[in-house]
């Protein structure tokens, strides 16, 4: 039997060798450069800017086999993964390309060749299927395909499908087009015999299943919803490379193949439970198994590629992935320590031949998933906690409130079967009909906050050559205005402006973009002010708040225009990105070579720059690369700038690449002393380092699990810094009667203050004792219950919390109501005890919310004890006399 590395090879070597394919490596799973997706979700979005015409591929056909996520926007599977045998978060997808070449002909042919002759599958248990045309659209059935099936597959076998199924678009607006999809019959020859593949294609059969889709990328979706033909025709396919091996290996799901095996096996030994078995009795542990041998490629292939899990954007929906594998981990396969982490040199290894940024980084891997799993775990113990809190709270309704499940599943990651679980085990509901309203309000919040109209783009003069950049020669360029569009979203509307040559950098590799004017030549000029430039995959593109229309009214061509950069900002920005690179080398010389550029933000302002390393780093380390770093800028070392250099020739130069940077054949290398710092980069530095004038570093703290962050400045930013450090230690000085040891006399300061405090303290606690003595002579019984609501005079709301305790320990059946007014704001304490909380079931923290309403406050705490604050001061006699009503 072939293994899945084989299957793969396989594939390539056929397009490769046999169909004259160049090789690509896969792009990046987090996309930098595409504002319109955080991942790539297919094998398409590295290639996009082809289909449209706006650049040239350097070859004509081209194979591989990209990583795919597909867990937002329009392609999201996350909810399934698990559930089903088929479907995945990150997956492999293979895929043969031609951009203006071959067309529907030869992708058929090729297609049905490889999976026939190759691989051998049997030709009785496939079905294809084409497009079948769509009045609404005035799209035409795809005969051409239809047809050219016939010649390799009985005409029984084709089935016409609908725009849903045979119609592929990536999104909303870009390029699409018909598409022929391949399926197979996986099912025992008894169940065929019963019912026809024929009639489960595109019914969501696990076991009839699609494994390629040939996509006839031959219109663009523009934004009123119309199609145009693109410039050119192409092929785009994808297989799905997990269905495609669990066909080949005759396996009934997915995780039975040699892609998830070993990590199951490896679980099963991990947690003492079996998968098989567990499948068979229908059990949440084969789930579970599932989701963590899934979730696991998705984390791990997204930090090689440089995304970390954080709290926004692309890092948070990795943090939800790594989430859901844990919290299955943690419910239904015992793992209450980091388990994933053990499981990451295993993948490393599988796919150290096709993907060998995960064994080059598998240290720094491993520690990220640890330090995440370790956090999120106690996250969960914690949510236990919580959750018995409000099970007590929820005993008298019988049900646990929507609102409150969905926030232990939104803040704690708590799943909504586990609370339900455990919700019944204590004899109580909860109500998902409000769990389901409030997860869909939060659902529409974020379509809302995230929701933009981008305009068609109005053509000023047609161009198929990207726009030139000549930034690193030049401020200011003579410039056509190719073609604009507007975008709309919450914040208001812009402009986007590609030109058809720029001195304009765009926000690329941590470097802001460029901002600037446009100045329109003819008899009226007009300037059109860019507040930033951005890349769409590989198209530079400047924005301005102006009204475009307004400013290009009467102008019916593309009009010249002086593109003109605000060179003063770019001076400082060159400055702050040289330095990184200069402080990227000290540190490396400083901490280690596992240090590694792990994020970075460089602006006029301030340079931030994220690297892997695990431990704060040390005065004298902070120190040590300043001093380096200070002592190369006053080297003054010049420059040195190669373009268009092999990749394989500056890697051999010791060049360092970023992980998840999708690098070209040929790139651009910045040196700074070929000993010390080379680097590829595309953004833009001094000439010179004595430009820089003087490095700082400001702070070092962490950033995310296994990254350390440095924020720093440069030139004027430096000098002021350390004027404003200077003057601010001349002051203490001055206040301070100019001591000849500064720091002595601030630890006598600091000292005379504890003591100070510590006498403070113990004249408070003697006045709360003389308090306490006093209120216990004000007790009372009332109908058994030792009864006080009184108003006392202390100075810090600690001391009415530590007095209401205190009062409760030397007290039986006590019930006590104590407010005060401290610094200008109402404070209520409310204390039963123990016995009465059982009994009677009484509840502090609800007796203190209803009473924070007469002081307009609010309060909470728990079932013994709460406390609430309130800014209506006047009505503290009302609190202590509602308090006495609630025992009469």
């Amino acid at each position: 039997m072939m293994t899945s590395n084989e299957i793969r090879q396989q594939f390539l070597d056929f397009f490769i060798k046999k169909c004259g394919h160049a090789y690509v490596h896969s792009a990046p799973i987090v996309l930098k450069n595409d504002p319109t997706l955080m991942f790539s979700n297919s094998g398409m979005v590295q290639f996009k800017d082809y289909f449209l015409g706006n650049r040239i591929a350097q070859h004509k056909r081209v194979a591989n086999s990209q990583k795919c996520l597909r867990v937002s926007g329009k392609h999201n599977d996350l909810e399934d993964v698990g559930l089903d045998t088929y479907h995945h978060t990150m997956f492999e997808m293979l895929g043969n390309w031609s951009f203006g070449d071959y067309f529907k002909k030869e992708a058929i042919q090729w297609a049905w060749e490889l999976l026939t002759q190759v691989y051998r599958l049997p030709k009785d248990r496939l079905y294809v299927t084409v497009f079948g045309g769509d009045e609404k659209e005035g799209l035409s059935r795809d005969d051409e395909a239809h047809k050219l099936w016939q010649q390799h597959i009985d005409e029984s076998r084709i089935l016409y499908g609908n725009k849903k199924d045979n119609f592929w678009e990536m999104g909303d607006q870009g390029p699409c087009g018909p598409c022929s999809e391949i399926h197979i019959d996986l099912r025992p020859d008894v169940e065929r015999a019963q019912i026809s593949g024929y009639d489960l294609v595109n019914k969501d059969h696990p076991q009839v299943i699609e494994i390629w889709n040939l996509v006839f990328m031959q219109f663009n979706r523009k934004a009123d919803g119309s199609l145009e033909p693109l410039p050119d025709k192409h092929v785009d396919t994808g297989m799905g490379f997990e269905r495609l091996v669990r066909a080949i290996q005759g396996r009934v799901s997915n995780y039975d193949t040699d892609i998830f095996r070993p990590i199951i096996r490896r679980l099963e030994e991990e947690c003492g439970k079996n998968y098989h078995q567990a499948e068979q009795e229908g059990s949440k542990v084969a789930v579970a198994m599932r989701v963590v041998a899934d979730h696991l490629r998705a984390v791990v292939f997204a930090i090689a590629d440089g995304q970390l899990p954080s709290n926004n954007k692309a890092g948070y929906v990795i943090r939800r992935i790594l989430r859901r594998a844990v919290r299955y981990g943690y419910t239904f396969l015992g793992f209450r320590q980091p388990f994933m982490c053990r499981l990451v040199p295993l993948l490393a290894e599988q796919f150290a031949g096709i993907f060998p940024e995960v064994k080059a980084q598998l240290d720094f891997i491993v520690n990220v998933l640890r330090e995440e799993e370790g956090a999120f775990l106690r996250t969960l113990e914690n949510g236990l906690h919580m959750l018995d809190d409000i099970i007590t709270h929820s005993a008298d309704k019988k049900i646990i409130d929507g609102k409150i499940v969905f926030e232990l599943y939104d803040t704690y990651g708590f799943p909504l079967d586990l609370t339900a679980l455990i919700a019944r085990e204590n004899n109580l509901l909860i109500d998902e009909a409000g769990f389901d309203k409030a997860m869909q309000e939060q659902k529409e919040r974020s379509r809302n906050a995230a929701a933009s109209e981008k305009g068609d783009w109005i053509i000023l003069e047609p161009s198929d050559e990207p726009t030139e950049f000549v930034g690193y020669e030049a401020d200011e360029a003579e410039a056509r205005l190719l073609r604009y569009r507007q975008i709309s979203d919450k914040k208001g509307t812009q402009y986007q402006i590609v030109l058809d040559r720029t001195p304009f950098y765009a926000e690329s590799g941590g470097q802001v973009g460029d901002t600037g004017i446009l100045v329109i030549h003819g008899e009226n000029p007009r300037k059109i002010r860019i507040t930033d430039t951005k890349k769409e995959i590989d198209q530079i593109v400047h924005f301005t708040d102006d009204n475009l229309p307004e400013l290009l009214a009467g102008i019916n061509k593309a009009p010249i225009v002086t593109a003109l950069i605000d060179s003063n900002r770019r001076r400082l920005i060159e400055s702050n990105h040289s330095a990184t690179h200069l402080m990227h080398a000290a540190l490396r010389q400083v901490l280690g070579t596992h240090v590694a550029q792990k994020g970075s933000l460089v602006n006029d302002e301030v340079l931030r720059f994220d690297f892997s390393h695990f431990a704060k780093m040390t005065e004298a380390e902070i120190r040590q690369v300043e001093k380096i770093v200070n002592a190369k800028i006053r080297e003054n070392i010049a420059l040195g700038e190669q373009r268009n250099v092999p990749i394989e020739k500056a890697k051999a130069m010791g060049a360092m690449a970023l992980f998840g940077e999708k690098y070209g054949d040929f790139v651009r290398v910045i040196t700074f002393d070929k000993n010390f710092s080379v680097e590829l980069c595309g953004g833009t530095h001094v000439p010179q380092t004595g430009v820089i004038g003087q490095f700082k570093i400001l702070s070092e703290s962490s950033s995310a699990a296994g990254v350390r962050r440095i924020e720093a400045v440069t030139a004027a930013k430096a000098e002021q810094f350390i004027n404003e450090e200077l003057a601010l230690l001349n002051a203490v000085r001055v206040l301070l009667r100019n001591p000849k040891d500064l720091c002595k006399s601030v630890e006598n300061l600091l000292d005379e203050r504890q003591a100070l405090q510590k006498e403070i303290e113990r004249l408070q606690n003697e006045a709360l004792q003389s308090i306490k003595q006093q209120l216990r002579t004000q007790i009372t019984n009332k109908n058994g219950i030792q009864f006080l609501a009184v108003c006392v005079d202390v100075p810090k709301a600690d001391l009415l919390k530590t007095l209401a305790f205190q009062l409760k320990q030397e007290t039986e059946l006590l019930f006590a109501v104590l407010t005060a007014k401290i610094d200008g704001k109402a404070h209520i304490a409310v204390v039963i005890a123990d016995e009465l909380v059982k009994q009677r079931h009484w509840n502090a923290s609800q007796i203190a919310k209803e009473l924070a309403k007469l002081i307009d406050g609010g309060g909470g705490g728990q079932p013994f004890f709460a406390t609430a604050a309130g800014k209506n001061t006047g009505n503290l006699q009302a609190v202590l006399a509602k308090a006495a009503q609630m025992l009469t």
